[in-house]
Parts: structure tokens; sequence; C-alpha cells
């Protein structure tokens, strides 16, 4: 149990604020948070497997510069088209959106923005010295915490700001990403 709590520890504080997070938040502000949090919680599901299963060899697998290359252009677009928003877009039905397209948007987005990050690798080496259903168990509870606490954020931001300026805002933030990424291709 203290291997769990010391994981979930760690991995929280590691996350609160991180790119996933605010990804969780803009697509909960923009679609139906279900999908969404469903979405982030099957991505870090798979991605604490990977890296309880295969260890700190992950990041070797997949080149950094593709990976990088591949989550710039994905928040690049998702970006260009946030930013594209209007206050015609404040008609939209939200919480109609629904079904595996939101799912797999954020699943996608998550799991190539994840993989290889920070936290991984560092569930990745913890496994190393604790035991690996503990260092799972406490990762997934942590990056599921820092998730859902995003799509409550998101989904109640719909209520205070007018919707075209939340895509937008998201989009700023979708762009400063794919920058960041674009950093790690050259």
């Amino acid at each position: 149990m203290t291997a769990t709590a010391m994981t979930f520890g760690l991995i929280f504080v590691a996350e609160v604020g991180d790119k996933s997070q605010l990804v969780c938040m803009a697509l909960a502000a923009r679609y139906h948070h279900r999908p969404v949090l469903l979405g982030a919680l099957t991505a870090f599901v798979v991605l604490n497997s990977l890296a309880v299963a295969v260890g700190a060899g992950l990041a070797h697998w997949v080149p950094e510069r593709l990976l990088a290359a591949g989550v710039a252009t994905l928040f690049a677009l998702f970006g260009v088209l946030s930013l594209r928003a209007d206050a015609a877009d404040d008609t939209e039905q939200i919480a109609e959106r629904r079904g595996y397209g939101v799912f797999a948007t954020t699943f996608l987005m998550l799991f190539l923005a994840e993989m290889g990050d920070k936290t991984q690798l560092a569930v990745a080496g913890m496994t190393g010295t604790l035991p690996a259903a503990s260092v799972w168990v406490g990762a997934t509870l942590a990056l599921g915490a820092t998730s859902a606490l995003a799509v409550l954020v998101g989904h109640r931001l719909l209520r205070r700001i007018p919707l075209h300026r939340l895509h937008q805002i998201s989009g700023i933030f979708f762009l400063s990403f794919a920058a960041l990424a674009l950093t790690k291709v050259f």
C-alpha cells in the first residue's frame, strides 16, 4: 500500500497543470464530458500498462523525433480548428456530441502526447524498485484523478465563458503545445 500511495502522490503532483490536464479541460469544454474522461482513462491505463511492462526501454522503441512530430501535427491541427471558432459556434449543442469520435480523439491525443513523457518514464523507473502492480495502481489512480479534475473544470467553464472564446483559448494552448513538441523534432 505504501508503494501505491507513494506512486499516487508523485504522479499526481507531476501531472497537475501538465498538458494532458489542459487537453482534457479543453475537450470537456467543447464536447460531452463522459467520452473525454473515458478516453483519457483508457489512454492512461494503456500507457501505464506499457510503462510497467516495458519499463524505461519504451522510450527507445519510438524515435523521439517521430513521436514529437506526430504530437505537434495533432496539436497544431486541433489548435487551428479551435482558433477558427466564432460566436455562431455558441449555438452548437455540445451535450449532444457523444460517441466514439470524441473518445478516440481524446485517447489518441493523450496517448501520443504522454508516450515517453515524464510521468510515464517515472512509472517505468519506479517499476524497477517497487512492486509493479502497486506502481500501476497508484499511477493509474493519480492520472485518473487529474483527468477527472480537468474534465470537471472544463465542463464547468462552459457556464461562465462563451463557447467560441473557450475554443479560441484552447486553440492557443494547442498551438503552444505544438510549438513545444516541434522543439523536440528539430
